[in-house]
């Protein structure tokens, strides 16, 4: 027969992983191509920035959601 546990998967805090601090990484390079701090040549450089900076926002916070409707 088989065992039932009633454990709970236990969900670390989201500033204790290795996908948060990810995120904050590319979002801080983005903000930075984006506003100039870097030199680009082009607008285009600068929209790349502001692009990678919102998907890694946006990527970080559907992993969350994931992560905390699963458990």
């Amino acid at each position: 027969m088989a065992e039932e546990t009633n454990e709970t998967p236990t969900v670390k805090p989201g500033y204790k992983t290795t996908e948060f601090w990810l995120s904050v990484a590319a979002c801080v390079v983005g903000a930075l191509i984006a506003s100039g701090v870097f030199p680009a040549e082009s607008i285009g450089m600068k929209i790349a920035g502001l692009a990678a900076t919102t998907l890694a926002a946006l990527g970080y916070t559907v992993s969350r959601f994931v992560v905390k409707s699963n458990s």
